[in-house]
């Protein structure tokens, strides 16, 4: 069980506070009038943490409101905003997240007003912290690497160690265990040269769940033990739960159930008393995973019910997930096929949601993005710095007597200087322009980056194409995350360039789904050849792969293709995380064509057809009209190379 960390910043001045240790000294400090608001509020703020956040939310919401008060009247605003961010936290913890993301998304907007940096760094942590529980991992990814951005520009080290530990879940929990030990041990480098023992509890234990994870279970042991004991010894009661549910999977991987049960049991019972429901929700799920794989199908179905309605009350999809995995698994067991089905469905829709090719396309961007402008920003206050240099010794040479030549030199040697430099950012400047063209089509790109934004645009004929694999589902039941997701990466590479190959534009991808267009952003007469090219092309390769996987006895997919013609409005919606999209009746018909088609064959409709009909290229078989959802009776033909 990975552990994020959402410890707040605790900014002390080097004071007497930070010899305050005792929790019923900070209650002092607060009412302490001769004490600084800042050493009040700091001390105030801790003792909330310490005493009421986990254990009582409830009072931690009363007692930040006295700390709203005490901001308001003094005129303190860092009180306040400190307060918003601890609300949204004890709101968290309540599963209220519409409000927790309410008051985090306010805390963040105050402190910009006032300034302060470190504020916003634990709000945006805050945020992340939220989105991941939702299972949203790219904005979760996205305020973390603002968090550390900040956290990189004022120096604080700690901050960065809660980004970067939480940077490594993200990656974890997609499988990407090699970029997720990364990152844990970058903060983990950063704790220990700290001293700050909670972040080290936290990041011992999640490069121990790595190590489970490659089976190495004598050295998850070890980390996990060491966890425990570091929590232990800072009284950390929810880091002691989290590692009791390490432990019990460990033991429960190594085949010890009694003692992995007895462990579930022991984090259950502490997170119950913490009040965190999302992580009762999960144990639930856990221990009736457990009884599942005993064979005590009724005591299965007890705890997984019990996990199921919390995790959708709060709308943790992540748990929801695995609700979902222990009662269709519980319910096939038990012959129940009806409820098995439905569960099953709708953990096939939460897993897609969670796992699928476009939230790892969106977490690469996201953390290529960040990388990039990391490095570009380094790079140009060197570059400035060099420039500057580089002038006052311009400068100075003109006041060298008899100095012509020489001048004459030197300007011809910086001149060199600010072309290479200039030269190399250049350079980085068509990385980014490649990594915009590798979003947007070359036109789009263009007309956003003239005028910061692009007009959406009607385009009265473009063929559109939608694929699905056949077998996925069940694929999904047989292969982890990390080899499904693998497998559709090598797949939906092969028709990335299959469509360029035919001049078309990749549009997105929808779970196991990929769609395309032929005409657009500019128009062209061959768009309905080019796609239906392309398509063919498309079964070949999954066809050329379906015999490679039986042939080492391994599952594999079949895909189905649709392909129809007809007007579309093209172009970007919102200002972030922009996307070029399709829109309109057109796009639905593609979607039908391929729901009513058959595998290893490219369905097409007849105002396809009737562009290619007289095209030597290809040959048609007619299917008459075939029922399709919310179209009716729709003719259709399946077409093949000729």
């Amino acid at each position: 069980m990975r552990k994020i960390l959402f410890t707040l910043l605790l900014l002390w001045p080097t004071l007497a506070i930070q010899a305050q240790t005792k929790f019923d000294s900070l209650y002092s400090i607060w009412q302490d009038e001769t004490q600084t608001d800042s050493i009040r509020v700091d001390a105030f703020k801790t003792y909330i943490w310490d005493g009421y956040l986990y254990s009582e939310p409830d009072s931690a919401l009363v007692l930040t409101e006295a700390m709203v008060d005490f901001g308001e009247k003094r005129n303190y605003p860092k009180a306040v905003n400190q307060a918003y961010t601890l609300q949204s936290i004890a709101y968290e913890m309540q599963g209220d997240f519409t409000k927790a993301m309410e008051l985090a998304e306010r805390s963040i907007a105050a402190n910009e007003k006032i300034g302060n940096k470190a504020g916003i760094s634990e709000a945006e942590i805050v945020m992340g912290v939220l989105w991941e529980e939702q299972g949203i991992y790219p904005q979760a990814l996205e305020r973390y690497n603002r968090a550390l951005a900040i956290d990189e520009e004022i120096n604080n080290r700690e901050g960065m160690a809660m980004s970067l530990n939480n940077i490594g879940n993200i990656f974890n929990t997609q499988g990407n265990s090699s970029k997720a030990l990364e990152y844990y041990k970058k903060a983990l480098a950063i704790d220990e040269e700290l001293g700050i023992k909670q972040g080290i509890a936290v990041e011992v234990g999640n490069i121990g769940s790595i190590y489970q994870e490659q089976g190495d279970t004598e050295k998850a042991l070890e980390f996990f033990e060491r966890s425990l004991k570091l929590n232990q010894e800072i009284g950390d009661n929810y880091g002691v739960a989290s590692t009791y549910g390490s432990l019990a999977s460990l033991y429960q991987q190594e085949g010890n159930a009694p003692k992995a049960l007895l462990y579930y049991q022991k984090a259950l019972s502490a997170f119950e008393e913490l009040g965190t429901l999302q992580e009762v929700a999960r144990n639930l799920n856990q221990i009736g995973l457990f009884h599942m794989r005993q064979g005590d199908y009724n005591q299965a179905l007890k705890y997984c019910r019990d996990g199921y309605k919390i995790a959708k009350e709060l709308g943790a999809i992540v748990v929801q997930e695995l609700s979902c995995q222990c009662l269709y698994g519980t319910y096939k067991e038990l012959g129940n096929e009806g409820k098995a089905l439905t569960y099953f469905e709708e953990r096939i829709i939460l897993k897609d949601s969670i796992y699928n090719e476009e939230n790892t396309r969106k977490l690469t961007q996201a953390q290529m993005q960040y990388e990039f402008s990391r490095k570009e920003a380094a790079r140009q206050a060197e570059q400035e710095k060099k420039d500057a240099i580089a002038l006052e010794e311009l400068e100075r040479q003109k006041l060298v007597r008899n100095g012509f030549m020489g001048g004459f030199a030197v300007v011809l040697l910086f001149a060199g200087v600010f072309f290479i430099q200039r030269n190399r950012i250049g350079k980085e400047k068509q990385r980014s322009e490649e990594l915009l063209l590798n979003i947007l089509p070359e036109e789009t790109a263009q007309e956003l980056k003239e005028k910061g934004h692009a007009d959406a645009k009607l385009i009265n004929q473009v063929t559109v194409l939608f694929t699905d694999f056949k077998g996925f589902t069940a694929m999904s039941e047989q292969l982890s995350p990390k080899e499904l997701v693998r497998d559709l990466h090598e797949c939906f590479s092969l028709f990335d360039q299959i469509c360029e190959k035919h001049g078309i534009e990749k549009i997105k991808t929808i779970g196991d789904s990929y769609m395309a267009a032929g005409g657009l952003p500019s128009t062209n007469h061959t768009h309905a050849t080019d796609v239906v090219e392309a398509a063919l092309e498309m079964v070949e390769v999954v066809e050329k792969g379906k015999a490679g996987k039986i042939a080492r006895n391994l599952p594999y997919f079949e895909v189905r293709v649709g392909v129809h013609t007809g007007p579309v409005v093209a172009g970007i919606v919102g200002v972030k995380k922009f996307q070029y999209d399709i829109w309109g009746d057109t796009v639905n018909t593609a979607s039908r064509m391929e729901s009513s088609g058959e595998v290893g064959s490219v369905n097409i409709s007849q105002a396809t057809y009737e562009l290619l009909k007289h095209n030597p290229t290809f040959t048609f078989k007619s299917r008459g009209k075939i029922k399709a959802k919310g179209k009716g009776e729709v003719e259709m033909h399946f077409a093949s190379k000729a």
